[in-house]
């Protein structure tokens, strides 16, 4: 005989074991949910009781999803405990590792499907006055949260399409709309206004904010506050993972930027000893050294685009290792 917690948080039984197993057949439970047996002092999940393992595994037969769907829990809240209680762990070495095994395994994949959302992100670059900027910046979190499902079904092994990056367009659209938009704003307004730290803590901090409400199918704010109270326990292992992981993107970024300020730094001097500066000539300098830079930036955003899909895999293992099951890198 067993206690069980059911979906409403409530407490059940004791029930037998046979109804348990017609429960599990129901879908009513599965491997999360928590169970006491009957005289026993501790809740542990379904799938650490031996007795149960047939019936969750015909249930998860039973129940495998479309290529690009998530898995939200059976409780949301109970698993969001589960994950809390949990001493976080990040192995940066062994995340790199396994994302480079994914990438050559499955590269035509990973890659296409990469290469759609960087060239939706470019496209959006050339709309001007800021209209495909402010586009791509509604619609990101919509796009990576396609992209790093695609990912996750390869890491858990499961079937993916590189037209699943536009799953997000089907599984909780406004969710991630306002996980991508707020996550944005606010670690903007950190870095802009408040000397940068508190703006680089959350950038790491909501790292895996838009995975989760993609994965997980969580409320934005929900997957906010998960992602940042986790990574949180790890923060300079993800900020270290991804540093590592991003690291020819951030050379190449740090080498545009240097350049174009070098080329600007004599005539801005001239400008500032100058009695009365003349404006018009600094609009005209800094339009001519975009012109001149656009060799340099088109060349920063093609390393962006081969860096990309290696970077993402290694964030997903860290992601699984936080927040899923431990899995080895699909064939």
């Amino acid at each position: 005989m067993y206690k069980i917690i059911g979906g409403d948080s409530k407490e059940y039984g004791p029930v037998s074991s046979d109804e348990l197993r017609r429960w599990i057949a129901e879908g009513r439970l599965n491997g999360q949910s928590l169970a006491c047996a009957e005289g026993g002092a501790e809740w542990r999940p379904l799938a650490a009781f031996p007795e149960f393992a047939e019936a969750l595994r015909s249930q998860a037969a039973a129940s495998v999803p479309p290529p690009g769907a998530a898995m939200p829990p059976i409780n949301a809240e109970i698993w969001r405990a589960q994950i809390l209680a949990q001493q976080p762990q990040v192995q940066v070495g062994r995340c790199l590792a396994l994302s480079w095994k994914l990438l050559t395994a499955n590269f035509g994949l990973l890659f296409g499907a990469t290469f759609l959302v960087w060239l939706i992100g470019t496209a959006c670059s050339f709309v001007p006055f800021g209209v495909g900027g402010l586009l791509y910046w509604a619609l990101g979190g919509v796009l990576y949260g396609g992209l790093y499902l695609i990912f996750l079904n390869r890491i858990r092994g499961k079937p993916a399409g590189v037209a699943d990056a536009f799953a997000g367009f089907n599984i909780a659209f406004a969710q991630l709309v306002l996980v991508g938009l707020l996550t944005g704003l606010l670690t903007w307004i950190g870095l802009a206004c408040c000397l940068v730290i508190p703006g680089l803590y959350l950038f790491v901090a909501w790292t895996f904010s838009v995975p989760l409400v993609a994965d997980r199918q969580l409320e934005f704010w929900s997957g906010m506050e998960l992602s940042r109270k986790v990574v949180t326990r790890v923060w300079f292992e993800v900020f270290a993972l991804l540093l590592l992981a991003f690291l020819p993107a951030i050379l190449m970024f740090l080498l545009v930027e240097v350049k174009i300020v070098t080329d600007m730094v004599p005539t801005l001097r001239d400008l500032m000893a100058s009695s009365r500066p003349d404006v018009a000539h600094l609009v005209t300098l800094a339009f001519q050294t975009a012109r001149a830079s656009r060799p340099l930036i088109l060349l920063s955003k093609l390393v962006v685009l081969l860096n990309l899909p290696f970077a993402l895999g290694a964030l997903m293992y860290a992601y699984e290792s936080l927040f899923g099951t431990r899995t080895a890198p699909a064939a």
